[in-house]
């Protein structure tokens, strides 16, 4: 028997868009006025993405020391300007999870930085209602995925029980972590895949898949 499934938890890069760094680069590049190679060195040589991502530095720390770096002002718009230009949505994925009914919610589970919950919203604009208050982050939780107890945390800040809880991710080392974790949980690559999951579960009234 399918098990009843009510909550959706969505990985975000390789999931619900597809995530082209050099692009992002390139733009934070455009906007300093420096050059490339610059920009990669501050943010990822040094070490200071990953101290984002992980809740090591809050938001105006990293900011700060992201600016100081390429020799330019970058606040919160322009680095989620960066994002979304190295960001897209994948619409296929997209149309896929809009035939989920209406009562099954929906939330994403990123390692990425804080900033990246007000981006999210922005970059797949189709679900940013459904997704309204339950984008949640690497770097606002502390903690990062495949941890167990990651998964464990984010439901508990959710309020969902990992038994009526499917978790969709590219990676099999983050779906195993959920599994761990208690969460139903699949590897997804694209709309097929996804719709695939879907078709394993039972989501409230039939609609469509």
């Amino acid at each position: 028997m399918k098990p009843r499934i009510h909550q959706v938890l969505f990985d975000f890069d390789g999931v619900l868009a597809h995530y082209r760094h050099e692009v992002r680069i390139a733009h934070l590049a455009a906007h300093a006025r420096c050059e490339h190679e610059h920009v990669r060195t501050i943010l990822f040589v040094s070490g200071l993405e990953t101290e984002y991502d992980t809740g090591a530095i809050d938001t105006a720390t990293y900011l700060r020391r992201l600016g100081e770096g390429v020799g330019a002002m970058i606040d919160a718009e322009a680095w989620i300007a960066s994002r979304m230009a190295g960001s897209t949505a994948i619409d296929d994925v997209l149309a896929r999870i809009a035939t989920l009914h209406a009562d099954v919610a929906m939330g994403v589970l990123t390692n990425n930085g804080a900033l990246m919950t007000q981006a999210i919203p922005r970059i797949v604009a189709p679900l940013a209602s459904k997704l309204e208050g339950r984008v949640l982050t690497s770097g606002g939780l502390q903690r990062r995925k495949p941890a167990p107890s990651t998964f464990a945390h984010a439901l508990d800040v959710l309020g969902w029980s990992p038994a009526t809880t499917l978790f969709v991710d590219d990676l099999f080392t983050n779906v195993q972590g959920a599994r761990d974790a208690g969460l139903h949980a699949e590897t997804v690559t694209d709309a097929r895949s996804l719709g695939k999951a879907f078709k394993r579960y039972a989501f409230g009234p039939p609609s469509g898949w």
